[in-house]
């Protein structure tokens, strides 16, 4: 059985990086075991192919989930910090909508640059993970042999994107050592309508800037009308934050609509929206296209409904469509300094494996390379002591 003083499970984005980490700053043996036939496949189809690496506003309120174990996270390796060590990869990121960072070519370009400073670790591509046990140190189950380490850091990533070989076999491992965890729920997913909102399935394909408010969280983005319910970039962060209930939309947010009362026009031309978008939403509401001029005070305040839209979705549009997934090993379970298993000595869990989810727009991504470097911070640390 091949000894290795680290096992990272998992050769995506937070595997990669944790282990070239590890490469750049000690001699330890490391070896990933990845069950695709090749690294980091989610992070190659992200972003339309050009990953999303960070944002341009970066702190824990972007986050669900433990703000004290995020905020760490994101002091250690920060935005800057990531945007440097790319840098100096050779990335030029290109930001798009005055806040989303992205490869310029492709996200082929990160994945290089992890591989590349990764070099020396030994990649056990096709291994599918069946178990890890600690009789000592950890020995690590695969349908091809068995691993000793001493230290593993579980990197498996979420359920989400199951066909490119997505499980929960991070959370698995985590409660066969009786470590609490929740169950990957899709996130950064359309939301699916009931029978007062079908009449937006008639509007697929149209899209504007709207605002959402889901509880106490505000999210500005665009949204988008699909066959199945609603979706766009607005929807996916929402969906974050929605379990059941309603959420509210704005149609126009930031716009006067007292100031469209002395206007002759029809409403369907004076409203700054898709034409078709305005009848089926007059139509919903049981108000007529007439001049602004001409309404009423009760016209009025149907038209309001505009920008204070509630709705109650009735689910989402499921895991096979998620971005990625909410839940996974409890930041109870976890050392905020370290991503050190709290109860398990040289267990590590970084990146979607934790029950930390961030909005859409790059954070998600952030997380990964922020995690991992805390936890390979640590391990290194481990190593100069001893």
């Amino acid at each position: 059985m091949k000894h290795y003083d680290v096992i990272i499970l998992g050769a995506g984005a937070s595997g990669l990086m944790c282990a070239a980490q590890l490469r750049q700053k000690c001699n330890l043996s490391v070896a990933i075991i990845e069950g695709n036939s090749r690294p980091a496949l989610k992070l190659k189809a992200s972003g339309g192919g050009k990953c999303n690496l960070t944002n341009v506003n970066v702190d824990e309120t972007h986050f669900l989930g433990n703000a004290a174990l995020v905020s760490n996270a994101l002091k250690v390796f920060p935005k800057e910090a990531l945007l440097s060590y790319f840098h100096e990869g050779g990335l030029r990121p290109v930001i798009r909508k005055e806040r989303y960072y992205f490869c310029p070519k492709s996200s082929d370009e990160v994945i290089s640059i992890l591989l590349g400073k990764a070099q020396g670790c030994e990649m056990l591509l096709g291994h599918t993970l069946q178990s890890v046990q600690k009789p000592n140190g950890f020995i690590v189950t695969t349908n091809k042999g068995k691993f000793s380490a001493s230290i593993v850091v579980v990197a498996t990533g979420g359920a989400s994107y199951k066909e490119l070989g997505a499980s929960d076999i991070g959370l698995r491992i985590a409660s066969e050592f009786g470590l609490k965890t929740s169950s990957f729920l899709p996130a950064l997913v359309g939301l699916t309508l009931q029978p007062p909102q079908f009449w937006m399935k008639e509007l697929s394909g149209i899209s504007f800037p709207a605002r959402i408010t889901v509880g106490d969280k505000i999210l500005d983005e665009d949204l988008l009308f699909a066959h199945k319910g609603i979706s766009g970039p607005v929807v996916l962060s929402a969906s974050l934050y929605w379990h059941r209930g309603e959420i509210e939309i704005d149609f126009l947010p930031d716009f006067d609509l007292k100031s469209l009362y002395v206007e002759k026009k029809l409403l369907s031309s004076a409203l700054l929206l898709p034409k078709r978008f305005v009848a089926a939403f007059l139509d919903s509401i049981g108000l007529e296209d007439k001049p602004c001029n001409k309404l009423d005070e009760t016209q009025r305040l149907m038209l309001q409904r505009l920008q204070n839209y509630t709705m109650a979705p009735s689910g989402t549009f499921g895991m096979s469509k998620a971005e990625v997934c909410r839940g996974g090993v409890s930041a109870d379970e976890i050392d905020k300094a370290t991503m050190e298993s709290i109860s398990v000595p040289n267990l590590y869990f970084i990146g979607e494996t934790v029950d930390v989810t961030g909005e859409l727009g790059g954070y998600n991504f952030q997380w990964a390379f922020s995690s991992a470097v805390v936890c390979s911070s640590s391990i290194v640390k481990k190593n100069l002591k001893e």
